[in-house]
């Protein structure tokens, strides 16, 4: 018994809602804190390795450029070279001696490691490098071989093969050599060392006066163990700059996956030269020819890297120009950034949390006096009154209520006197519709000897009589008014139906008969599909008989020059009644108008041809007998009513006592 007590308090408990809002608050501040946190966190880290990314795309292209620069250099020293007349002179002759010690100045001082020169048929004149081995054929070097196709000057990075670098000098092939060094995350290769070169190459045409090749000139500048280019990038693009005792910014040039080039250090400080490239890079960049920018392995450490493939004459990847930047700097700057976000976000928390709570306070004390203020109303003090003084939404709200109060007692009255109006109102139209019902009546019977003796007088009057126009017209507007009085009559009776058990074929045919002679349905071709044994509906006859002959003169008026009208009848026994279908091809019922033509007072024909009451009141007569009218028309090609009327409980098919 206690424990259920102590559980009835529990249940019981109110919290109040200074709590919940200081609760509700710290919980929205706690996951807001924690979300923006995590996406500020991700964000951060996203935009710095992204930042990071876009720099190192930046300095490749300037990489590029730097390499590239070095190569066009070399182009037009060997071009320029090759227009030179004593050159053109010395090939033509065969004697090469008076033009050598100024080709060997030429490659001094533009520190080209090859400039070698060859006759037409591609024989080796002179090698500044190494002047005792001429005379060789050089019409299978793919340089040679462009120039003689081409007859100009190309330029292109290209592999020198370790039998051509001894002939141009024994010491460029030592230079090229190299012994590979085991490398972290580097592809499997079965050889242990290389022993090809890879050059930046120009050769270019020696033409005589009437543009005849006499023969090539080429030069070249071998990028292993050549420090020139990747240094230059270093100090241009990353301005030797350190961090944490490491260089910043490193370049390299590879060999196939072979680092021949490279400020990239080892551990002992010596430059990484001869080892490898990571598995992954290389797959991208030299088989697929794809560049590389993101995250990579470098020989000890993890940069930010970009990597593009370098290609010779033939456009075969041959090797890859790479920069990168130590990553270690980003991830320091994100770790402070991310420290500073975190700061930031919970200073605001804290800050946050103190302004909840003498928030919710406010709100709190506001609230309970609209409580109190709201009990008093409910015990029937309209008196009462709420004091709040706060300058916002609960200060309104305060207003507001007070408002209500004083207006619940003038409101309540005003509702009063509101309900008695509108109660006189009705009765007052209540009889201005039984007034208007009486005048109908009392209307008609006058109407009716003006309607007779004014079509007695027509038709006793000669056709040649001038005054027959006028008395035509007052018959028409008698008809006119007979009519308007007799829908009035009709749509203000309510009397209840005279129901039996009827045939509605019967029924039907019955108005058929009525209207087929009439001169509107001669030209009216009439098709009845009337079902055989129908089963008796209850309905009034004549209310019945009232509805059809307003379905078939409609439907004659609709096709006043002629067409084709088809009444069906069937019965339905899921749903238990009969249907009726009158089907004309008149001009049809607009979408507009399909929407309004059971309204009272609603008519599309000319003015003095109807008062728009026939199908109102059909669809009243068929309504109080419990069954549908529906419509279906198409403009230009008619119209179909279907009426639906319930067949008499437990009726059979084929009953032959019907009554009508």
């Amino acid at each position: 018994m206690k424990a259920n007590i102590d559980l009835a308090r529990m249940r019981e408990i109110r919290i109040p809602i200074a709590t919940e809002l200081i609760l509700s608050f710290s919980l929205i501040i706690a996951i807001s804190s924690v979300v923006f946190i995590v996406a500020g966190i991700q964000l951060i880290g996203n935009r710095i390795v992204e930042e990071a990314q876009e720099h190192v795309r930046m300095d490749l292209n300037s990489a590029r450029a730097i390499y590239q620069s070095r190569l066009d250099h070399i182009y037009d020293v060997v071009r320029l070279t090759a227009d030179r007349y004593r050159l053109r002179d010395a090939v033509m002759t065969g004697n090469i001696q008076p033009v050598t010690y100024e080709l060997e100045q030429v490659a001094q001082k533009d520190h080209l490691d090859v400039l070698t020169v060859t006759d037409r048929s591609s024989k080796v004149l002179l090698r500044t490098s190494n002047p005792d081995v001429r005379g060789d054929d050089r019409s299978q070097d793919v340089m040679v071989r462009a120039v003689f196709e081409r007859k100009e000057a190309v330029e292109s990075t290209g592999i020198v093969s370790v039998e051509d670098l001894r002939k141009e000098s024994p010491a460029l092939a030592e230079q090229a050599y190299f012994r590979f060094v085991d490398t972290p995350r580097a592809r499997p290769r079965t050889e242990t060392e290389q022993t090809s070169g890879m050059m930046l190459r120009a050769a270019a045409p020696i033409l005589d006066d009437q543009n005849n090749l006499l023969g090539v000139i080429y030069g070249g500048v071998l990028l292993n163990r050549n420090f020139e280019i990747v240094d230059k990038i270093k100090q241009t693009v990353f301005q030797s700059e350190q961090y944490n005792g490491k260089d910043l910014g490193t370049a390299t040039i590879f060999q196939d996956d072979v680092r021949i080039s490279t400020n990239v250090r080892n551990l002992d400080g010596s430059r990484a030269l001869g080892t490898r490239l990571a598995e992954d890079v290389y797959n991208q960049v030299v088989k697929a020819g794809q560049p590389w920018i993101g995250r990579a392995f470098v020989v000890n450490d993890w940069y930010i890297t970009a990597y593009e493939p370098i290609r010779n004459i033939d456009d075969d990847i041959i090797g890859i120009l790479y920069v990168g930047i130590l990553e270690q700097k980003y991830v320091d700057i994100r770790a402070q950034t991310v420290l500073v976000f975190m700061t930031i976000t919970l200073g605001g928390v804290l800050v946050a949390s103190v302004l909840s709570y003498y928030v919710s306070r406010r709100i709190s004390r506001a609230i309970r006096q609209l409580v109190t203020a709201s009990e008093a109303i409910m015990h029937g003090n309209l008196n009462a009154r709420a004091d709040v003084r706060s300058r916002d939404e609960l200060r309104d709200l305060s207003n507001a209520f007070n408002a209500m109060a004083c207006a619940l007692h003038d409101r309540d009255e005003q509702l009063k006197q509101f309900a008695m109006k509108r109660i006189m109102e009705s009765e007052r139209l209540a009889l201005i519709g039984q007034l208007a019902a009486n005048v109908a009546h009392e209307l008609n019977n006058p109407l009716q000897g003006i309607v007779t003796y004014s079509h007695l007088l027509l038709e006793r009057m000669p056709s040649q009589d001038t005054s027959r126009l006028f008395i035509q017209k007052i018959v028409n507007q008698a008809d006119r008014s007979r009519s308007i009085i007799r829908g009035l009559l009709d749509f203000s009776r309510h009397r209840t139906p005279n129901r039996q058990p009827s045939d509605v074929n019967k029924v039907l045919q019955e108005c058929v008969a009525l209207v087929e002679d009439q001169a509107s349905f001669h030209n009216i071709e009439l098709i009845k599909d009337l079902h055989d044994g129908l089963p008796p509906v209850i309905i009034d006859p004549a209310q019945i008989q009232q509805v059809f002959i307003n379905m078939l003169i409609n439907a004659a008026e609709a096709m006043q020059n002629g067409g084709r009208l088809a009444l069906s009848t069937h019965f339905e026994p899921t749903e238990r009644f009969v249907q009726v279908d009158f089907a004309d091809t008149g001009h049809g019922i607009t979408a507009e108008n399909m929407e309004r033509i059971f309204d009272p007072f609603f008519s599309t024909k000319e003015t003095g041809h109807g008062v728009g009451l026939g199908l109102a009141i059909s669809y009243g007569i068929i309504k109080e007998h419990q069954g549908t009218i529906s419509v279906q028309s198409e403009v230009g090609k008619g119209t179909t009513f279907t009426i639906q009327l319930p067949v008499a409980e437990g009726a059979e098919i084929g009953k032959q006592d019907l009554h009508h």
